[in-house]
């Protein structure tokens, strides 16, 4: 969360710069930023396809812990072990 939160501020920083010098923002447009996480999500196309051919199930479970880390930039959740 802390790169985030950083990279957050420096670009709010830069934007305060590019303001105060009259600089236009070469901040790419929104249609830019969607190819972006169309390639995001088209990543995860392939692995779903494999798992399919395998004959395993594309599960809710197995999207959320292969894919979403992927496409959201989050790290995986650390795995449950049993304490016994």
């Amino acid at each position: 969360m802390k790169p985030y939160l950083i990279s957050l501020l420096m670009g709010a920083i830069a934007g305060v710069l590019y303001y105060a010098l009259q600089i236009q923002s070469p901040a790419p447009p929104i249609i830019a930023l969607l190819g972006l996480l169309g390639m995001l999500i088209g990543e995860q196309v392939v692995p779903a396809v494999r798992r399919k051919m395998a004959g395993e199930p594309l599960t809710a479970a197995w999207f959320h812990t292969e894919c979403v880390p992927k496409i959201t930039g989050a790290p995986p959740a650390p795995e449950k072990t049993s304490e016994r």
